[in-house]
This record gives structure tokens, sequence and C-alpha cells, in this order.
């Protein structure tokens, strides 16, 4: 059986964050959660953006509200995660969505690797600073969205920000979705020894037009690479399908916490949304656990669950 936008349960009375919702499957997501009753936070680094997408979300008929983050600043984390708490004693649904692809090298606010300290450890951070809430939820869910892209990558623990190493934008892509992986399964390992209401698992979108492969050719000033990237839209699939897999992960019942989910088609690019396959490298519990520390080193912020 094909799972489909229709098979989604009920949101009502439900609150849901979604980084990066202000385009593509962030916004796509956001749109269906508000549709099927959740009240939506859209989190946002632009906020004529974010409030554009906020009126999309009223449009489809839901509830959503916008919540400014940058997630390549860590004081920017800090301050969403704190004007969540303090708008909601609620948060069932965390998706970890918004990323940066492929770009030229450059920092975060805070001296990180932009993909490194944008997709992965932005991430984290939020997800700790929000964990006091998501344990508060019965049943609350964490959606980390990784990418194809993870099998093409290695976590170089000792020199994660490329401080040491030549860059290279589509190697450091690919530790940022390895990293993704990683956390979200030992997000689900901790909170399983802790005893935690809480499932973390990841997904991916396959090949889907976004708005990554433009930005990251107009970031790259490179001909061929938007060449290539239009090529890539002629056998990618459209946003809804594209958004399948996360939002299957984060509503469907009995998703298994640590699962990986993403399209079922061809070598995992397209189709309707089923359990994906993983490196071994993604599943390397000890290279996890130190990504973990090394994390928490790196952002300042304590681990939840410690």
């Amino acid at each position: 059986m094909k799972w489909t936008e229709a098979d989604i349960p009920d949101q009502s009375g439900r609150t849901a964050l979604v980084t990066g919702a202000n385009s593509g499957l962030g916004l796509r997501t956001a749109e269906v959660l508000g549709a099927k009753g959740a009240r939506v936070l859209l989190a946002c680094r632009s906020a004529e953006r974010g409030q554009h997408a906020v009126q999309r979300v009223l449009a489809a008929g839901g509830k959503a509200e916008l919540v400014p983050l940058d997630l390549a600043d860590l004081a920017s984390v800090r301050a969403a995660s704190a004007e969540v708490r303090e708008r909601t004693d609620r948060l069932d649904v965390l998706i970890n969505n918004a990323g940066v692809m492929a770009c030229p090298p450059e920092r975060t606010v805070d001296g990180f690797e932009r993909q490194f300290g944008t997709n992965h450890l932005g991430h984290a951070a939020l997800t700790w600073l929000l964990m006091p809430l998501l344990r508060a939820t019965p049943g609350a869910r964490v959606v980390t969205v990784s990418s194809l892209a993870h099998q093409q990558g290695t976590v170089d623990l000792a020199d994660p920000n490329y401080e040491v190493r030549k860059y290279s934008a589509w190697r450091a892509y690919g530790q940022s979705k390895l990293a993704n992986l990683l956390f979200s399964r030992e997000l689900q390992r901790r909170c399983r020894k802790s005893g935690a209401d809480v499932t973390s698992v990841a997904a991916h979108p396959g090949l889907t037009v976004t708005e990554l492969s433009s930005t990251m050719a107009r970031a790259q000033r490179n001909p061929l690479l938007a060449v290539g990237a239009k090529l890539t839209e002629l056998v990618s699939q459209d946003v809804a399908m594209g958004a399948l897999p996360q939002l299957y992960a984060a509503t469907a019942p009995g998703v298994e916490g640590g699962g990986y989910y993403g399209p079922g088609g061809f070598r995992g690019t397209r189709g309707h949304p089923t359990r994906a396959g993983s490196t071994p490298a993604a599943r390397d519990e000890l290279a996890a656990g130190r990504l973990w520390d090394l994390t928490a080193e790196l952002t300042g912020v304590t681990p939840d669950p410690s």
C-alpha cells in the first residue's frame, strides 16, 4: 500500500515545529500539518519569507506562527528555543528540516564550517534545548532530515570544520548529512536509555526539486553546476512527493525509533515512503557517541538526555 498525505492522522491539538519552513520541503510539510489541524511553528531565518510562508499555511486552513531562527548562529538558536518554550507547554513534533548544500567555503557566526554548523550543530543544539518540551509531551517525535549524500560522507571528528583539510563543498555536505543520521540514532539510544517518551527518526527526500540546487549553483558561480541543477530537475520528483518521507516519519503510526525513511522507488530517489537503507558509517554507534560529545563541546549546549 502506498502511503500518501491522505493517510496522515488528524493532528488537532498537536504542536509541530519545522525548521526551514519558508520554502521547499519545509513549507510543504508545514502546510500539510497545518491543514491536518496542527499548530505549526515555522522556524525561519528570513522574517519576510517566513511571514509569506505563514500566510501560505493559514490559507491552507492551518494554524501557523513564525519563530525567528538562524541555525548558523547559536545565539539565535538559544533565543528561538527560549521563545518556543515561552509560547507553548508542549511540542509533539520537531522536524529538523532546514539545510544548506554544497556551498563555497564559509563560516557560521560561531566560526564553524557552514554546512556542518548549520545542518548538524545548529539542529543538535536546538533539539537539546527543546528536549524539556518534547519530554513533557507524550509520544513526541524528533525527525531529522538527512540525504542520499550521506553515502559519500565521512565525519572527521578531528577536523570537522575543515581547519586542516582542503575544503570540498560536496564532501562537507556529505559529512553534515551523515552527522544528521548519527545524531538521530544516538538521540534515540539516549532517549530509550533514559526512559524519555521521545522517538527520534530520520528521513530523506530522495531527488526532489527544491531551491537547494539552484541556490548552490548560484553560490558556486559555476555555469556547469547551473546546467547540472537543471538536468537534475528533469529526473527529480516534486516537493509534494519529496516531503512525504518526513511527514511519514512525523505522523505515521508504528514508526520505529532510530529508523530511517525515504522514497521506495529507484535507488531511493523517488516514490512513496518506506524504510531506507544507510551505510555502515551511519550505523557506527561508537562514532555516534563521539560525535554527540564533540557536538556538546563545540556548541556549549548541555546534551539532553545527558
